[in-house]
């Protein structure tokens, strides 16, 4: 079987960090050309823009996406045009009907759109979820705290409208948590905190529910200094599970489950392999729909002004 022929379009750190050594490490792709106006790699040819890119090279089959969310609609959708199959990296637009557009316009093309979160395939997740399956849930708590400084460094369009400030770490842990817990979550309640000069929140308190009336506590925050926090914690009628490590490691009563470790981009690649060969659409927008809600209705805190 032939290897797709992809492309990257956006050649910043989440390209260059995870995107080209799983495609490199991939028995399934082939990096066939890299877009970017600013950037460029060696071996591969290069484009300043998508549309050189697709006048260009005939034979793309696919594109992943890791431009910055304000420019991905307008490029995934003159990749659809071409035919080709597209990833997305999180999160998949600026807005909720950007993403229903390029679904209809995937469907319509007969090809493969994929909006990935590549959060949902580390190690513990799955298994997390088959052991919530069968267990009631009394309450959960979310702790994602990092430092932009450290995970983000020079990123401004963070701060932009659009760039989603603390959500775009924060829609991982609500990735996670809208795979492992059954039902659709509700938003409740929501508080952003704005620095004077940025246009996004650099922190967020939620509280949401499920169809159960359960509370689920949400607190982000871009400021952390000292250790780290990617956890969710649940308690349960059989005990308490903790994932910690953005969701690499699974603890029940304080026992550590052993685990594959392994990296969640290649495991994404093969599940976007799988969609190319069926030409089919995974677009699950249920964690940017809680992102949308909290930003639509949450109260505003005006916090110090951040400068990096």
């Amino acid at each position: 079987m032939n290897k797709i022929r992809i492309a990257i379009v956006g050649l910043g750190k989440i390209a260059r960090d995870q995107h080209i050594p799983s495609i490199a490490a991939s028995d399934e792709f082939e990096l066939a050309a890299i877009a970017s106006p600013h950037h460029t790699l060696e071996g591969i040819p290069c484009y300043r823009s998508i549309e050189d890119l697709l006048r260009h090279e005939r034979d793309i089959d696919a594109v992943a996406l890791c431009t910055t969310p304000q420019v991905r609609y307008e490029t995934a959708r003159r990749a659809l045009a071409q035919g080709c199959h597209v990833l997305l990296e999180k999160p998949p637009g600026v807005t909720l009907g950007e993403v229903r557009a390029l679904t209809d316009l995937a469907e319509q093309a007969s090809v493969a759109l994929f909006a990935s979160w590549h959060s949902r395939f580390a190690a513990a997740v799955e298994p997390a979820r088959a052991w919530l399956a069968t267990r009631k849930i009394a309450s959960v708590s979310v702790t994602w705290k990092e430092n932009v400084r450290v995970w983000h460094p020079g990123q401004n369009w963070i701060w932009k409208g659009g760039g989603l400030g603390v959500f775009d770490p924060g829609i991982n842990a609500l990735s996670i948590h809208t795979r492992i817990l059954p039902g659709a979550l509700v938003l409740r309640e929501a508080e952003l905190s704005y620095p004077a000069n940025c246009e996004t929140p650099i922190a967020a308190r939620l509280l949401l529910v499920d169809s159960l009336d359960t509370p689920i506590r949400v607190e982000l925050d871009f400021r952390q200094v000292g250790p780290q926090s990617w956890d969710i914690d649940i308690d349960t009628d059989a005990g308490r599970l903790l994932l910690s490590m953005g969701g690499s490691v699974m603890r029940i009563k304080d026992d550590v489950t052993p685990l594959v470790q392994t990296t969640e981009y290649p495991l994404l690649y093969a599940h976007f392999a799988t969609l190319v060969r069926a030409r089919r659409i995974d677009v699950d927008l249920a964690p940017f729909q809680l992102v949308a809600d909290a930003l639509l209705c949450g109260r505003h805190v005006s916090v110090e002004r951040f400068d990096e």
